[in-house]
């Protein structure tokens, strides 16, 4: 008998982590997830886009206009922060981040202080945006390296039932 061969590679791996963790998100229009690697291929941190601990999700907004503080701009934090901050205690120095969509600027800042030196992505849906161009600006001049995913497939289905384990 010979191995498998429709096993799913690193890249791919990781990034269903952090699709995965995105599904965790309270936010009913923006479910975004991130997975931290260190250079052993060892997850070392994992997020996704929520309120922080301890503030309530049904007392805060969830809408995307109207007035800043009636929307969840102010409250949010995105996926690769928290990632960041929910690593297992370990330096990130030479880790690579794994997000569904590419960062802002305000999580760049995050990424580079922490020392992650590869931020590896599905979607750039917002690299007109403002915030955007500035993320790359940063990540670049820091020499973060910058990948968009291009996965072998499309979807890796799960199921929970104990039948198909």
């Amino acid at each position: 008998m010979t191995k498998r061969a429709d096993y799913i590679s690193w890249d791919e791996y990781f990034m269903g982590v952090a699709l995965l963790s995105g599904k965790r998100s309270k936010d009913p229009s923006t479910q975004v997830g991130a997975c931290i690697v260190n250079q052993q291929n060892k997850i070392v941190g994992v997020g996704y886009n929520g309120l922080p601990i301890g503030i309530s999700d049904d007392e805060f907004p969830w809408d995307k206009e109207g007035d800043f503080l009636n929307t969840k701009y102010p409250y949010v934090c995105h996926a690769e922060l928290n990632a960041i901050l929910n690593n297992i205690g370990i330096n990130l120095e030479g880790c690579k981040i794994y997000t569904a969509l590419f960062p802002c600027n305000e999580c760049s800042k995050a990424i580079i202080q922490s020392g992650i030196k590869e931020v590896v992505y599905l979607s750039d849906k917002h690299a007109h945006k403002e915030s955007a161009i500035a993320s790359k600006k940063m990540l670049q001049t820091a020499g973060i390296a910058l990948r968009k995913i291009t996965p072998r497939i499309s979807e890796v289905v799960l199921s929970l039932d104990e039948k198909d384990v």
